[in-house]
């Protein structure tokens, strides 16, 4: 049977229910981030204890404070003259346990009655809420006071773009990983996943520090790596099914415009690129850096503006996965694996530095989103099945999102298309204010993590109902594996410990059944 907490005593649907608490309940059992259910009179409700208080109806008694180490006067006192109470967010409704199996859980559009009981959430509550995990429910974690499974729907949340934010050290790597094993199994989405990094394939580190298996091992047969860097692959003993090399043949003003501050390059050293391209076509990379002032000046090319370019220029080439031209193209071998159905992970090894990494992810994935706008198109037209659905995943996404470039990488325009053409985003960052409000605004599910900085806490709960129950809630996150989850993929906020990795156990639960105890063992060595 539930354990009963209180009552409730008074509150509107808008800024939540006042539960007095019963006293024999103690408060320091109860925390922020808690589920309960209410009774009313025909219905019951779920939410979430957004705040704890302490209150007095005897203004007398914050000046008269009873002796401390008599229990006796004190006991007497709690639940009359001194009582606690708590703030409950009722999020849904469930008309009945008959109803809660055909229709499942509702959103909320009423509340309960005066004096209506309150109760601790049990497990079968959290189930008829969250679900069990099946083909499309992945287990995320646990409450922060049961340890009852809560379950994500992948299916539903590859659907739109998605954000996972939280400072440095708390855990979000850590759950990304997860996530994307998730996907792997449940969403039927294929990703690419730009791992600057090296957490996401061959193997990743554990919040302790510890190696933990990552996709490729758990997953060889849908999962693809390549590699920017052969020798540190090589190095680290990943399994890498293609090195990646880039022409600057490929390489596109658009591609120089997104890194304008990051190489210190002018306004109109940029808008030289475009002349260039114009003059030369896709020879212009190599012919710029030819240039000298007298070609420059017959160009209209002002020689402060040539030394700019030719500074930003020079900062890219030097890196030896650029060539003239590539030997085979990666978009197009990214491309064969995402149309099989599986996911590729791009390691970039040493080459971890900004330009790098803005440069590469944005020329690939706007080259591979082009394909499947007119793959998307073909389908529309019956020439061919819709493309396979894509999650791009991005880290140190304010680089490509801040309100300076996002109208200019391709990853701007995605946010804002939502999942037009089957291609979404999946956004990590630990300074969420520095990505650009309206992309934030775009993000169908944030899970976020542990904030310290009122900026990075306001913009992304910017445009969230609740939003001040939700601070609240964010605020009192534990530094590490805890999370708040809301948005389109969830019916309710969620506060969730995330659940473990990196044991045998948990490799196994994550794994369909094996034939023979060998091919276990061969996992696990």
């Amino acid at each position: 049977m539930n354990k009963r907490l209180g009552t409730v005593v008074s509150g509107s649907l808008s800024k939540g229910l006042e539960v007095r608490l019963d006293g024999e309940a103690s408060i320091e059992d109860v925390s922020v981030g808690s589920y309960v259910t209410i009774k009313g009179e025909k219905k019951y409700f779920f939410g979430m204890i957004s705040d704890v208080n302490l209150e007095s109806s005897d203004p007398e008694l914050t000046h008269a404070i009873p002796e401390a180490g008599d229990p006796f006067i004190s006991s007497i006192l709690n639940g009359t003259a001194a009582y606690s109470t708590l703030k409950v967010n009722p999020h849904l409704v469930i008309s009945g346990e008959a109803a809660a199996l055909l229709e499942g859980p509702q959103p909320v559009k009423t509340i309960p009655t005066h004096f209506s009981p309150v109760y601790l959430a049990s497990e079968r509550d959290i189930e008829i809420v969250f679900g069990k995990e099946d083909k499309s429910k992945f287990f995320i974690g646990t409450p922060l006071d049961m340890e009852t499974k809560i379950c994500l729907d992948l299916q539903e949340f590859v659907k739109r773009s998605n954000g996972v934010f939280g400072k440095s050290g708390t855990g979000k790597t850590f759950f990304t990983r997860l996530l994307l094993i998730g996907m792997l199994q449940k969403s039927r989405a294929a990703n690419l996943i730009f791992d600057l990094h090296s957490e996401y394939g061959w193997s990743g580190t554990s919040e302790t520090g510890g190696a933990v298996k990552s996709l490729k091992q758990l997953f060889p047969q849908e999962v693809a790596v390549f590699t920017l860097d052969e020798e540190s692959s090589k190095r680290r003993g990943v399994k890498t099914d293609f090195t990646v090399r880039i022409g600057l043949d490929e390489i596109e003003p658009q591609d120089i415009a997104i890194l304008k501050g990051i190489l210190n390059m002018t306004d109109l050293a940029v808008e030289a690129t475009y002349q260039l391209q114009q003059r030369y076509g896709q020879s212009w990379f190599s012919k710029a850096l030819e240039l000298d002032e007298d070609e420059a000046k017959n160009l209209n090319i002002a020689a402060s503006t040539l030394q700019s370019l030719k500074r930003g220029l020079n900062s890219l080439k030097r890196h030896p996965f650029l060539a003239p031209q590539a030997p085979e193209s990666a978009v197009q071998r990214i491309l064969s694996f995402l149309e099989q159905g599986r996911s590729v992970i791009l390691e970039f090894g040493r080459y971890r530095s900004v330009d790098i990494y803005v440069l590469i992810a944005n020329l690939l994935s706007r080259r591979i989103y082009d394909r499947y706008r007119e793959m998307s198109e073909e389908a529309e037209a019956g020439l061919r099945q819709k493309p396979t659905p894509l999650v791009i995943t991005i880290e140190e996404a304010h680089q490509f999102l801040n309100p300076e470039v996002s109208s200019q990488t391709i990853f701007g325009t995605i946010a804002r298309e939502m999942r037009k053409f089957n291609v979404t985003l999946l956004v990590i960052d630990q300074r969420p204010s520095g990505i650009d409000e309206d992309v934030m605004s775009q993000l169908g599910t944030k899970i976020v993590f542990q904030l310290d900085n009122e900026r990075d806490i306001e913009n992304v709960l910017a445009g969230t109902a609740g939003k001040s129950e939700l601070r609240t809630v964010l605020e009192k996150l534990g530094p590490r594996r805890q999370a708040i989850i809301f948005g389109h993929a969830v019916m309710m906020p969620i506060v969730i410990k995330v659940r473990e990795f990196g044991s045998k156990e948990s490799y196994r639960e994550l794994l369909p059944p094996y034939d023979t105890e060998k091919e276990i063992e061969d996992l696990w060595s």
